[in-house]
């Protein structure tokens, strides 16, 4: 069966897209839907929330100061610093079906049939098949980037569309392959294109390198249709993206991260100088900005290469994990003691500079690399595995098929492994936590505020909530943040500032029920607002 269906290459890429869909559905009692807790996550959903309401960005409310928080634009608009690819899937599921995480659980299941497509373009059928198959179980059902609402599944698709396209068109030269490929990278563009750029590095020398060889002169003239197509959606993908940069920040030059890294003093390189403001709003966002972002601003100028190095770890974790690290530490076993970088096949050198341009990328940046991050990349890593065991599977020890045990082995401890932890349950079989991320981390996210939220959107009347931290308040564990159109809001969350601060507040918001909720309680309490009495 498994054979029948890698002959048929279009309906394994649909079936792998299928199945990663039913999949995740059959998993919800066991990973209910989630709930946000990262800054990120938070203003990922208000950025689908604008774009479901029909506008690119939101005017500045006159409260603002309020509602200052974490990646949130509050001038010259109301907006998400984000890029609007993840935006656009989860406005698509808030208005189709009321919830932002379907428009998560499409991309998640169109990225791991954008996967399977990939890699029928670098590998046999059958092995891309599998290739497609250990996506849905490694990435999809149980890891955050289809349980949290930061975006990584649409980066991994604009990296599919990049690398599926590029064996396809030095194959073929065909103008339709050099249309996917200029979406890859327009889809790149909306979502990660820091990271996007040094995946197209490789990908354009590597089509350079094709168009200059002189034994391709027959064919260099449908080459040259299909770089063309590559530029126009790519032109075409930067005027949209300048437009929108224009509707948020007034300038189709001027980024939503610029506004962001201006407005309080981030870096997102070693070698520039962060610009503190001289007083922050708020003190935990002095906390976040000035203190814990100082600190990884600092070890990464003292630290570099130390740091490049550490920074593999979780990458290892989430990615390959010690089940497809088997196939590339046998790989390096059986490698001939003459073994030399011009041996390798011209593939496998292509999707290894692949990797080594994004992770040089992510290895450049201030902040730790998510595995997200380096989701443009996953089908070249992916394709690596997969090579790795078609290699080790003609190794034979002693002229038994030693390698082809390994490498049947290798999908059924995935396959077991994915059913102990749909397991988790079940009475003595521990739920893992959320950190490190790995294929199987839990990401329930912030339960308490969810179960605040729940509480007052069944109450009569509309809501103001007033959180009110201590010094001791975890900067991460963030509350404030609030829907795209505030004034119609049934709950509007806000910082509990002096009592002149919030009388005017209060005076804006006077139809409102007021509220004050702590956080730092374990379970938080609701309560009616009162004032903090004056210290002597």
């Amino acid at each position: 069966t498994f054979r029948w269906l890698a002959c048929r290459p279009r309906l394994s890429v649909l079936i792998v897209g299928l199945v990663a869909l039913v999949a995740r559905v059959a998993v919800l009692p066991v990973e209910p839907i989630p709930e946000p807790t990262i800054h990120d996550e938070f203003s990922q959903l208000l950025l689908g929330d604008t774009f479901a309401h029909g506008r690119l960005a939101n005017p500045t409310h006159p409260m603002w100061v309020h509602f200052e928080s974490f990646h949130i634009l509050w001038h010259p608009t109301y907006a998400s610093i984000f890029y609007p690819a993840q935006g656009l899937f989860l406005a698509a599921g808030q208005l189709i079906a009321h919830y932002p995480f379907w428009g998560v659980w499409f991309s998640a299941g169109l990225m791991c049939a954008a996967i399977c497509w990939a890699l029928q373009g670098w590998l046999p059928g059958r092995w891309a098949l599998l290739g497609g198959a250990l996506a849905i179980m490694r990435i999809d059902i149980f890891s955050y980037w289809a349980n949290s609402y930061y975006g990584g599944a649409v980066a991994a698709i604009g990296g599919a569309l990049v690398l599926g396209a590029l064996p396809r068109i030095q194959r073929y030269q065909r103008a339709r392959d050099g249309l996917l490929l200029g979406l890859g990278l327009a889809v790149l563009a909306g979502s990660r294109p820091y990271e996007g750029i040094f995946l197209a590095l490789p990908v354009g020398l590597a089509i350079l390198i094709w168009m200059l060889d002189k034994k391709r002169s027959l064919s260099r003239l449908p080459m040259l249709r299909a770089v063309a197509l590559v530029i126009l959606v790519v032109a075409l993908a930067s005027c949209a993206l300048g437009y929108y940069f224009w509707r948020v920040t007034g300038s189709p030059f001027h980024l939503p991260y610029q506004v962001s890294a201006q407005t309080y003093g981030v870096a997102y390189f070693p070698w520039q100088t962060p610009a503190f403001p001289p007083h922050y709003n708020h003190a935990v966002l002095q906390e976040g900005y000035k203190v814990q972002f100082y600190g990884m601003y600092e070890d990464a100028r003292r630290h570099p290469f130390l740091l490049a190095l550490w920074n593999v770890v979780p990458l290892w974790l989430f990615f390959i994990g010690p089940a497809l690290t088997i196939p590339l530490f046998m790989l390096l076993i059986m490698a001939p003691a003459r073994f030399s970088f011009r041996s390798v096949g011209s593939k496998t050198r292509i999707l290894l500079f692949v990797c080594f341009s994004v992770y040089v990328g992510m290895a450049l940046l201030v902040y730790r690399p998510a595995p997200h991050y380096a989701a443009p990349a996953v089908v070249a890593l992916y394709a690596l595995v997969l090579q790795a065991m078609r290699h080790l599977r003609l190794w034979r020890w002693h002229g038994q098929p030693v390698g082809r045990f390994m490498v049947r082995a290798i999908p059924s401890i995935c396959f077991i492994m994915l059913l102990l932890r749909a397991a988790t349950p079940l009475p003595g079989i521990p739920v893992p936590t959320q950190n490190p991320l790995t294929w199987c981390s839990s990401h329930r996210g912030n339960l308490e505020r969810a179960r605040i939220l729940a509480q007052l959107q069944s109450t009569l009347g509309s809501h103001l909530v007033m959180v009110r931290t201590t010094p001791k308040h975890n900067w991460t564990n963030e509350w404030v943040y609030n829907d795209a159109e505030i004034d119609q809001a049934k709950v509007v969350w806000a910082r509990d500032m002096s009592p002149a601060e919030n009388q005017e507040l209060f005076a804006y918001f006077k139809d409102r029920h007021v509220w004050v909720v702590d956080p730092d309680n374990t379970p938080a309490k609701l309560l009616p607002y009162e004032p903090v009495p004056a210290t002597r």
